[in-house]
């Protein structure tokens, strides 16, 4: 949308409401852009450096590197060392308790751009409604010689704020599917790295330590948004 105040101007006071709520989403995205960024790693690379260190022994080594690593994966590995000599159950609860304590923040502010990028066509019809209004009041003004200059000004208001909402909706839908699709991968790149971790504290980790083959079950975790 232009930020040329003439056309501002002429759209009627929803363009104003429009540039607001425009402002906000680039705000918004910019800044989730940035956090999903910095919590996006290499979770295979990660969770491999992390196996390395928990075969020479070095649990306390690895607890640093989970807490020196930024992102919800980092933090969900974190959660299973310190249960590394737990049994799977208590394991799998802090994995479980640890990826869903991560998810609201991977989600904060997603429903704002989708609640923008929904209402933005309803304060566009608005505009378009007051563009109308504006125009068979200048009809009613003029009666029989009301000039096409007169009734113009209400017809362009109202294309504006049309045009302005439209503007405005579709990138706000379009970037709240591109962070929902960062936040779903995410939280698969969370499943896998709490499963994977799991099975390895369970199963390799505790063979090393004499401990024999755990006998539980399949240790997986699936997080629900």
């Amino acid at each position: 949308m232009s930020p040329d105040p003439s056309i501002l101007t002429s759209g009627g006071p929803m363009m104003w409401v429009l540039l607001l709520m425009g402002v906000i989403t680039l705000v918004l995205f910019i800044e989730r852009t940035f956090y999903l960024h910095r919590g996006q790693i290499k979770s295979t690379t990660f969770v491999d450096g992390i196996k390395n260190t928990l075969a020479k022994r070095r649990i306390v080594e690895a607890l640093t590197l989970c807490e020196e690593t930024p992102g919800p994966v980092a933090a969900v590995v974190k959660a299973a060392l310190i249960h590394a000599h737990d049994d799977e159950t208590r394991m799998r609860y802090a994995v479980q308790e640890a990826a869903v304590v991560e998810l609201p923040s991977l989600e904060r502010r997603l429903g704002s751009i989708a609640a923008i990028a929904q209402i933005a066509p309803m304060v566009g019809l608005l505009g378009t409604v007051l563009g109308m209004a504006t125009t068979f009041h200048a009809f009613m003004q003029g009666g029989q010689y009301a000039t096409a200059q007169a009734l113009s000004l209400g017809m362009w208001q109202a294309l504006l704020a049309t045009a302005g909402s439209l503007v405005l909706a579709i990138p706000a839908h379009l970037a709240y599917h591109f962070l929902h699709g960062r936040v779903r991968s995410l939280v698969r790149d969370i499943e896998w790295a709490g499963n994977d971790i799991m099975r390895y504290l369970l199963v390799d980790y505790r063979k090393g330590e004499g401990a024999g083959e755990s006998t539980a079950g399949d240790p997986s975790i699936s997080i629900e948004s």
